[in-house]
């Protein structure tokens, strides 16, 4: 796998990449790439050049620029450049969410409004899209009946670099008021520029799949408080396992959680002691969590997914 962040390595991974392209050409039908960056324009160009037809499932940092919490691919100039061409050349572009299109936020701000998605950057690309979304596979995510809730407990998921991204340190501050509640984050340590958490704070560090869902069956409510989220995988993994959603009014994230959870308006720690409070008095809480699993099974399956990208390939080889 290359490691495309070590930038020094760029032009042989490039070079490496192409001689895999000209090695496979003849038995080449179709190309797909997963996220706009440096890796997608050789295949784009590839597939100009040899007839091919190129999609680009367009997954989130693809279609932002966040300086502020340091995330985006558009934030940077020369990366930037890249996922315009590609964008631009691509046969079809397959965001996993319209939100990666185009949108606006008030989350971040109450006071501006922050506009993100490819089409915000780059309003003259005219390339074809067809929104696919994520897709999950439920039969692997979901309660485990051999393991109990814990009243009052709540998980979060995400790694080191997007702890100020996923709404870490909001839940670091607001986890004081709540003694009598456990607050789980899983994915990271703990940060070392935090020197004092509150007691009921667990940092879990990286968990393998079968350990996070034995956290998301354990856990009665999950975090999803993300300043940009193109899709939100673990909150479905979450949901999957009757977890209560409590997420942020961004992208996707609403119509994810629908009727099953809370919304989250503004990134504010008052605004989220509210929403917690309100969720912890909420009645029928096992039945909200069957809710949960039901609509990401209705609407993210990874079935659905796997027919939509099928029939666009039958499409196009046909």
């Amino acid at each position: 796998m290359y490691q495309w962040q070590k930038k020094w390595l760029l032009p042989l991974f490039l070079i490496h990449q192409l001689g895999f392209l000209l090695k496979n050409a003849r038995s080449t039908k179709i190309i797909i790439v997963s996220s706009g960056g440096y890796w997608s324009l050789i295949p784009v160009v590839f597939g100009k050049l040899f007839s091919i037809p190129v999609y680009i499932i367009l997954n989130g940092s693809d279609c932002a620029s966040l300086p502020y919490v340091n995330y985006g691919n558009l934030r940077k100039s020369i990366l930037r450049n890249f996922c315009r061409l590609s964008f631009k050349h691509a046969d079809m572009l397959l965001p996993v969410s319209e939100s990666l299109v185009l949108t606006q936020n008030t989350y971040f701000s109450s006071k501006n409004i922050d506009y993100q998605g490819y089409k915000h950057f780059f309003p003259h690309i005219t390339t074809d899209y067809k929104v696919v979304y994520n897709g999950l596979d439920y039969n692997f995510w979901k309660k485990d009946n051999t393991i109990e809730k814990e009243n009052n407990s709540f998980i979060s998921v995400f790694s080191s670099s997007q702890y100020l991204l996923k709404g870490g340190d909001l839940i670091l501050s607001v986890a004081r008021r709540f003694p009598e509640c456990k607050f789980y984050m899983a994915g990271l340590k703990q940060p070392p520029d935090v020197t004092s958490i509150s007691p009921n704070i667990y940092f879990l560090g990286y968990l393998n799949p079968l350990e996070l869902k034995d956290y998301y069956n354990k856990c009665q409510f999950h975090f999803q408080l993300s300043i940009f989220e193109g899709f939100g995988c673990t909150l479905c993994e979450a949901m999957l396992c009757h977890c209560i959603p409590i997420g942020s009014d961004v992208n996707f994230i609403p119509e994810i959680i629908g009727d099953a959870g809370f919304i989250l308006e503004h990134r504010d720690v008052d605004l989220l002691d509210e929403l917690i409070r309100k969720a912890l008095r909420c009645d029928k809480k096992e039945a909200r969590g069957k809710i949960a699993r039901k609509s990401v099974i209705d609407n993210f399956s990874i079935e659905n997914r796997e027919l939509q990208l099928i029939s666009l390939i039958e499409q196009k080889t046909a």
